[in-house]
């Protein structure tokens, strides 16, 4: 049974304090310091941006992963049709008006966490998770050899269930489960 996040979740501001003498970020799609992340559901109107931050996270995070032609064939109109379907199981990281991140899950199993690879270090992805956490999330997946994800998911808590090997994008890939109790 799908859940319908829409209705479960309240946007949780948090405040993004700027650490004293650390230097401001410069990314592009960054917020200033002090800028409240929240996470709230995903709107049918987020589509474009959610998946326009697929694909640029998708390319970042599985550049030395994936072949180029697996990695051009997950486009931007890819995702868009994807998560026209699932935009209802979605939930999104915002700062001011601006999405940084998003998750996807069905029936516990965290699907995607992708956030923008400009937006990194404002807790994003730790409120996501977080959130999904609190709606039963209770597995995920991720490619064995995706070292970033892996210490992210392992610093909140996930323990790797059993490590193994099945067909993505016509090739054995090795993966990694994870659980959280």
């Amino acid at each position: 049974m799908e859940r319908d996040l829409r209705g479960l979740c309240h946007p949780v501001p948090v405040l993004r304090l700027q650490s004293p003498g650390r230097r401001p970020a410069r990314h592009a799609r960054s917020a200033p310091a002090g800028t409240a992340v929240i996470v709230r559901p995903a709107k049918i109107e987020d589509i474009q941006a959610l998946a326009a931050i697929a694909e640029r996270s998708y390319r970042a995070a599985f550049a030395d992963i994936l072949e180029e032609d697996v990695l051009a064939s997950r486009s931007v109109s890819y995702f868009e049709e994807r998560f026209a379907a699932a935009w209802e199981r979605m939930l999104v990281a915002l700062s001011g008006q601006t999405p940084l991140g998003f998750l996807l899950m069905t029936d516990g199993h965290i699907d995607m966490l992708f956030m923008d690879p400009d937006a990194g270090g404002q807790g994003g992805g730790a409120l996501l998770l977080q959130r999904a956490e609190t709606l039963g999330a209770k597995s995920l997946e991720c490619f064995r050899d995706n070292h970033g994800a892996r210490r992210f998911y392992e610093r909140h808590g996930w323990r790797v269930e059993r490590e193994y090997e099945r067909e993505f994008a016509g090739c054995s890939r090795s993966f990694v489960l994870y659980e959280k109790s």
